[in-house]
């Protein structure tokens, strides 16, 4: 559909189709025709390469990763998009639209299905209020991804991006350098949406590890660092005696086992910190 970015064009479509935007759903669709390009560019939209769409809006972004990519699947959670799709995308014969949660659906089983003989690679909008349970639930799964390409919430990427080391880091930071590299890529104003939320966004990609950075029991790894961030002013010994359920004594044992300081505060530890934490912590030491 061509003016695709063109706002007076996009009401005119959703007015048509008695479509109104759902707060619940943190509904603000992408229309800055510039965006989009760039995003599915840098995400690896190519050709022998299928796309994994979250949430389709009114398709702008689903048409520029159907211009580059072989195909392009995308999941959309809102039934009421359907018919709006179905006309915005209607010169396309490699998008497939898969109405269901992302956070339900079997996405291992709906890649090797959907993408035969196809590398992979996601690409997304993604909702402010869901974007880290999202992106865990596909970091988490070990899907058969490249890179995962999302637009989120500026301070949400500061944070996703953070290093370890750095003031802005916190659990979701280390949670994703576990499994990925992330990179940020570029900014995107807040008058780049259909409606126009109250902030600005960040484009970042995540370039998916094939092994976890660290070699750790991600059990162990995951509830120290939940335990490590609990109570960000605290030192260490206090945060890991509360979120680990152990004496002041055990929670110092552990950080000396360990060898990391008993001064530092989580933000300050390195992986491969949290990774010797959860090793002691496995063999069951203190």
């Amino acid at each position: 559909m061509e003016q695709l970015s063109n706002i007076g064009v996009i009401r005119d479509v959703l007015t048509r189709h008695g479509f109104s935007f759902s707060k619940a759903l943190g509904q603000n669709f992408l229309v800055n025709p510039t965006v989009c390009p760039r995003m599915a560019e840098q995400g690896g939209a190519a050709p022998g390469v299928g796309v994994l769409e979250i949430g389709a809006g009114v398709g702008v972004l689903t048409a520029e990763l159907a211009k580059r990519a072989d195909k392009v699947v995308c999941v959309e959670i809102d039934k009421r998009l359907l018919p709006v799709l179905s006309e915005t995308l209607a010169e396309f014969e490699n998008i497939e639209i898969v109405n269901a949660d992302v956070m339900e659906v079997d996405l291992k089983t709906l890649i090797q299905e959907k993408f035969q003989g196809l590398e992979v690679v996601v690409c997304a909008n993604l909702p402010y209020y869901i974007t880290s349970p999202i992106l865990m639930r596909l970091l988490e799964q070990r899907l058969p991804v490249r890179s995962i390409t999302v637009m989120v919430q500026k301070e949400a990427a500061q944070r996703i991006c953070a290093s370890p080391g750095s003031r802005e880091v916190g659990a979701v930071s280390i949670a994703v350098r576990y499994y990925s590299q992330p990179k940020v890529l570029f900014q995107v104003s807040r008058g780049s949406f259909l409606p126009a939320p109250d902030v600005d966004s960040t484009v970042i990609r995540l370039d998916v590890l094939e092994h976890p950075c660290v070699q750790s029991d991600p059990a162990a790894f995951f509830k120290v660092v939940r335990a490590a961030f609990s109570m960000r002013r605290k030192t260490l010994p206090n945060c890991l005696a509360g979120g680990l359920g152990l004496s002041k004594q055990q929670a110092v044992e552990l950080c000396q086992k360990a060898q990391v300081p008993q001064n530092a505060r989580a933000e300050q530890l390195s992986m491969e910190q949290f990774a010797a934490l959860a090793d002691v912590l496995k063999t069951g030491e203190v």
